[in-house]
């Protein structure tokens, strides 16, 4: 009986019921198997959704999302993009390497991937495909680009594990900086090796004066200026997560007013679209945290941790089985709802198994990644189709080739550990 709530909520899932929903109702029937009594569940129900929403942690959330949509407005986005085709159009596939560019930077001001996938596909694959770029490599490219937003700073799965675990946020979101830098390598790689390839994918190049690739280098500097900001910020430790997100949030409406680019009207749509987002995320949280309440008086991650530890198996085969665990679930579930379900679990055995909170934090985040742009479902992959208005198959075709990137540096830094730890143990 104790596992009923786990099947009636993903058949809840597979019918199509809101994952808030699905995990608030059968945390409620949990508890209920548990206690057999109504009072201790609509004590938990009038105590969990206040202390949830009342988290001052939980604000970081609402600002990124608002920092986001700001420089979208602001079209700092559009700067990324010309800036980076300026200087790499001259190459086969260098506007694919431009919106790999774009996607890593634009991912520093702003901590959703479908917000990046749905800008971008609106500025980089028009330009893409005008050029002659198969519709493949126009989507993928993307695609699995926008994924570099949920690794790079500031990143709102990074903060959603941080809170859920009570790990350092801004540790966690400065140790996804290095793995950030490689992904966007590889990927540019990855690139160059598909138009080697098949160069019919990507037919045509153009010169751009060297005038002009200075000029577009001199329209970023406002991004580059609010990145450092956040940086510098994050990294030194002079204030927290939550100011940093705060102070972001100021500074990409500062450049879009400064710049004239962000009106009223733009403004007030950016804050729509912020408590549209930030209502959304914490419904899910509310659900999650009394599905968590439920875990808690079960003590099921307390027994699966003793049965796997019971079972003395290596601590690496564990951790491949939880990888494909999230690459798999990852495919059908967007990233928030899959952290939250899924840490009760994982996070308890990965730190009795002896691993770092930080790395397997950003391991977490590269296996969703993954899953975000895989068939049969993959979020981010939908959100092309529809912005960019080009069959969900071809998206996924794409991303499918471009996830070579993404499984070379998951592998690297299960090799390598301290390509996600070295940044973080400098700081103070």
């Amino acid at each position: 009986m104790v596992f009923l709530p786990f099947l009636i909520m993903v058949v809840a899932l597979l019918i199509g019921i809101p994952i808030a929903f699905a995990l608030a109702g059968s945390g409620i029937l949990g508890i209920y198997i548990i206690t057999g009594n109504w009072n201790t569940v609509l004590g938990v129900l009038g105590m969990v959704p206040f202390t949830t929403v009342a988290d001052y942690s939980f604000t970081t959330i609402p600002m990124f999302i608002l920092m986001a949509y700001f420089s979208a407005s602001s079209g700092l986005a559009t700067d990324l993009f010309k800036a980076g085709a300026n200087w790499l159009a001259h190459i086969r596939g260098g506007l694919g390497a431009a919106t790999v560019f774009a996607c890593g930077l634009f991912g520093a001001m702003s901590g959703a991937s479908t917000a990046s996938a749905s800008v971008m596909s609106t500025i980089a694959y028009p330009e893409m495909r005008r050029h002659g770029y198969s519709e493949e490599l126009s989507a993928g490219t993307v695609g699995i680009g926008a994924t570099l937003d949920l690794l790079i700073p500031p990143s709102i799965p990074m903060v959603i594990y941080g809170i859920a675990t009570q790990t350092s946020i801004a540790k966690l979101l400065i140790a996804g900086i290095v793995p950030g830098i490689i992904a966007g390598i590889l990927l540019f790689l990855t690139v160059l090796a598909w138009v080697h390839i098949r160069p019919q994918d990507a037919p045509q190049t153009y010169e751009v004066t060297w005038d002009e690739r200075w000029k577009s280098v001199i329209r970023i500097w406002p991004a580059l200026v609010l990145i450092a900001i956040i940086m510098v910020l994050l990294y030194t430790g002079i204030v927290t997560a939550t100011e940093v997100a705060a102070v972001g949030t100021f500074m990409a409406a500062l450049i879009g007013v400064v710049l004239g680019r962000l009106n009223w009207t733009g403004a007030v749509q950016a804050l729509k679209l912020t408590l549209k987002t930030s209502a959304m995320i914490f419904t899910i949280l509310i659900g999650a945290n009394i599905f968590g309440a439920y875990m808690a008086m079960s003590r099921v991650p307390q027994h699966i941790v003793s049965v796997v530890a019971g079972m003395e198996l290596n601590r690496w085969v564990v951790v491949i089985g939880i990888a494909v665990a999230y690459f798999v679930i990852s495919m059908f579930m967007d990233e928030i709802p899959l952290l939250l379900l899924t840490l009760q679990l994982t996070f308890p055995l990965i730190v009795r198994l002896g691993f770092d909170p930080i790395w397997f934090g950003v391991l977490s985040i590269m296996l969703v990644c993954m899953g975000l742009v895989f068939p049969p479902v993959g979020v981010v992959a939908f959100v092309v189709s529809a912005t960019a208005k080009v069959d969900l198959m071809k998206v996924y075709t794409g991303t499918s080739i471009m996830m070579i990137a993404l499984v070379i540096t998951t592998v690297l830094i299960m090799i390598f550990p301290q390509l996600v730890l070295w940044l973080p143990q400098t700081m103070r």
